[in-house]
């Protein structure tokens, strides 16, 4: 009787740890639907609202017109009532600012990021560390008061004693400032990255007589290669998407021009403009933001596929 009873209690227990596993995986199963249908969700509004601008506006006109300016008329009969559309100079800001700060990011980032990990003593460590993350937790409005009552300031006054002529607001205080923002996120996950590569590498290499310095450039960085270029494509995006330090130190004037010292504005700063205030929801004006917004979609999205290009590329080589 008791052996029975033994296995009954035995069947009952697998069962319900049988209904357990299929409760968590179902639960799993949810959750990834929850993710690729709020995804699916986001692409099919983007593109809804844009394929309603390009009834409007014609797509080339949009992609490479050089004028932006979409301040529409109230009415057909006054000046201006069609705007123009041109994405080229919200292109080319967002393009510049991305690019100088990244200029400054990476190196900066990557040297402490090996400092750390590599030649830091154990005290020294647990001091930079925690005080590069602090940056980190900084509200961007915060980096865009010092870009603007500091950075700018600065830069115009450099640049008009070399004889230099600089806008009261430019492309190169606001890049200097996302720069300062995203050291410590490329710091912080590049170092993780390179104290994750096993220790047999670096003996073996320093076992080979090769220095300290010569196994972190032979060995330790393309072993990390993978995650590095995770953060840094990270840091881009970042840049890309950033908006008030943009607003407050570069701008909202749509120029198209690859000179750091003038003013410029940026895709992100553009869809907030278009939808801030009282506006019309089927106007170009307003609709142009979701054509913005799609663009900027597929811009990130080309930037994730060519990362992990790259990261597969490179894990294939050091695996």
């Amino acid at each position: 009787m008791s052996v029975s009873r033994a296995q009954g209690f035995d069947i009952t227990h697998k069962r319900k740890l049988n209904i357990a596993a299929l409760a968590v995986h179902g639960m799993m199963i949810l959750s990834a639907l929850v993710a690729v249908l709020v995804t699916v969700g986001i692409v099919f509004s983007l593109a809804f609202e844009a394929w309603l601008f390009f009834e409007k506006v014609s797509f080339w006109d949009f992609l490479f017109g050089t004028n932006w300016s979409p301040q529409t008329a109230l009415r057909a009969d006054q000046v201006g009532a069609s705007g123009s559309f041109g994405a080229i100079p919200l292109i080319t800001g967002t393009l510049l600012i991305s690019f100088i700060a990244m200029a400054i990011a990476t190196p900066i980032g990557l040297a402490s990021a090996i400092y750390l990990a590599e030649y830091a003593q154990k005290q020294t460590r647990d001091v930079v560390k925690p005080l590069l993350e602090v940056l980190a937790g900084i509200p961007t409005v915060v980096y865009g008061f010092f870009a603007a009552l500091t950075l700018a300031p600065f830069i115009r006054m450099t640049g008009e004693g070399a004889g230099l002529e600089v806008a009261s607001e430019s492309a190169l205080a606001a890049g200097v400032a996302m720069g300062i923002m995203i050291v410590p996120l490329i710091s912080s996950l590049s170092d993780d990255v390179i104290n994750s590569v096993p220790q047999s590498l670096r003996d073996a290499s320093l076992g080979m007589g090769a220095t300290h310095s010569e196994t972190i450039r032979k060995v330790i960085l393309p072993a990390a290669l993978p995650g590095i270029a995770g953060s840094l494509l990270l840091a881009t995006s970042t840049a890309i998407g950033e908006t008030m330090i943009v607003v407050m130190a570069a701008g909202l004037a749509a120029n198209m021009t690859l000179n750091p010292l003038d003013s410029v504005t940026t895709i992100t700063v553009q869809i907030v403009v278009l939808l801030t205030g009282d506006q019309e929801f089927d106007s170009a004006k307003t609709l142009s933001a979701f054509a913005l917004g799609l663009l900027l979609f597929f811009a990130t999205l080309a930037l994730n596929v060519t990362a992990l290009k790259i990261v597969k590329r490179f894990r294939e080589q050091y695996d």
